[in-house]
């Protein structure tokens, strides 16, 4: 099939209290939904490696559209840098905070509806969004996490049943190096996840990229609220 097209896609600079500093923010609304007004919200959380600046040539836009026209329910992907302190408060730079309190704010200013939010991160970005889940409990209706950066005993074990009523989707690697953290941390879990499996793929972006069309499809199947469902308009050209 022809590749999907990005819709409205920008990469715009936020001075953010919470981290003291001008950061990059990142949103990318469906091919075919305009500028996104109405539309339900995922957070991206970044892994240690990538940023919002490259969400674009990573495909991210495009892969949004393609999970659409394939059946998922539409959403807004906003994500804002969170650096390298793994979504945790680290000498007054405070990125989850950020992802609590301004990440939302600079989407409804753009006219999104974030009283539907869930959380999508890899890696580093899926334990913190995993954290994030745990430390403010209600505040997303589901959060899906490619191959979380987790282990036995961190503060994400320690709090695992502060997920006992929380949708969640969770992928991995058969290859990942943290295989069996992340296994043991689905054994630990309350609640089992409600999507995801193990498959062929290591810690890497090959492998996130290959699973992200069911993590969207999770994603946009618990954010809908099929009556107040924005219908796509014709693109131009």
């Amino acid at each position: 099939m022809p590749e999907a097209r990005a819709g409205d896609e920008r990469l715009e600079r936020k001075m953010s209290a919470a981290r003291g500093k001008e950061i990059d923010f990142y949103t990318a609304v469906p091919d075919g939904y305009g500028d996104g007004k109405g539309l339900p919200v995922c957070l991206v959380m970044h892994g240690e490696a990538k940023r919002p600046r490259h969400y674009g040539s990573l495909g991210f836009g495009r892969a949004l559209t393609r999970a659409v026209e394939k059946g998922a329910p539409p959403f807004v992907l906003a994500g804002a840098d969170g650096s390298r302190l793994g979504w945790q408060p680290h000498a007054g730079d405070d990125p989850q905070r950020m992802a609590y309190e301004e990440v939302p704010d600079w989407c409804a200013a753009r006219g999104f509806d974030i009283s539907r939010l869930a959380v999508w991160g890899w890696s580093m970005g899926g334990a913190g969004a995993l954290r994030l889940a745990q430390t403010f409990r209600g505040f997303v209706k589901a959060a899906a996490v490619l191959s979380p950066a987790v282990a036995p005993g961190d503060d994400v074990f320690e709090a695992v049943g502060r997920l006992r009523a929380q949708p969640l989707g969770l992928w991995c690697g058969l290859d990942d190096r943290l295989l069996e953290n992340v296994r043991a941390f689905q054994m630990a879990l309350t609640m089992p996840p409600v999507a995801g499996h193990y498959s062929e793929g290591g810690h890497d972006m090959d492998y996130w990229k290959s699973v992200i069309p069911e993590a969207f499809q999770f994603v946009g199947s618990m954010l809908t609220r099929p009556s107040q469902m924005p219908s796509p308009t014709p693109s131009p050209g």
